[in-house]
């Protein structure tokens, strides 16, 4: 396989960053999510542009993930929880590489590189069994928290990982 190196994303990789995450929300929400739902985000190509435009603007660093060739093949970021009453002080907001990446160890890379230690909580697809066994991997297990998440029409596990896991 390829090497795959990770970098810090910029203003300038908004466009290619959207179509990545366009591209890995089809891959692995195409057979879990309401397709009423995802099927009108993933045509509003305009809109992952400007969602990324915006994010990496004003939120926490994005780490990209490119290939050889320079094209982008996962992402991950992370910072501070965003709900008043979360169980950890860090939470993992995405962490998606493209399906040819599944099993390289890109994500283990990545997950590292925005997450090295500490408390963290994260949100997964209840009925994403691939991730969920990743994240288990990882030392995050389910706290109780579910919630629907609107924007895919699918119901969310948080899972937590505590500081030493």
């Amino acid at each position: 396989m390829p090497e795959v190196r990770l970098r810090p994303a910029t203003p300038d990789d908004a466009e290619a960053g959207g179509a990545l995450h366009r591209r890995c929300w089809a891959e692995t929400y195409g057979d879990l999510a309401d397709p009423a739902v995802l099927g009108p985000t993933l045509a509003d190509v305009d809109g992952w542009t400007r969602r990324w435009e915006a994010a990496l603007a004003d939120g926490p660093p994005y780490t990209l993930a490119e290939d050889a060739d320079g094209a982008l093949v996962g992402f991950a970021v992370a910072g501070p929880a965003r709900m008043d009453d979360a169980p950890t002080p860090q939470e993992l907001y995405a962490l998606y590489t493209l399906r040819t990446q599944h099993g390289t160890g890109l994500g283990d890379r990545l997950l590292h590189a925005v997450l090295p230690d500490g408390d963290c909580m994260l949100w997964v697809s209840e009925d994403n069994h691939r991730a969920r066994a990743f994240y288990a991997r990882h030392g995050f297990a389910p706290d109780g928290g579910r919630q629907l998440y609107a924007g895919l029409g699918a119901w969310e596990l948080r899972l937590v990982r505590p500081r030493g896991a």
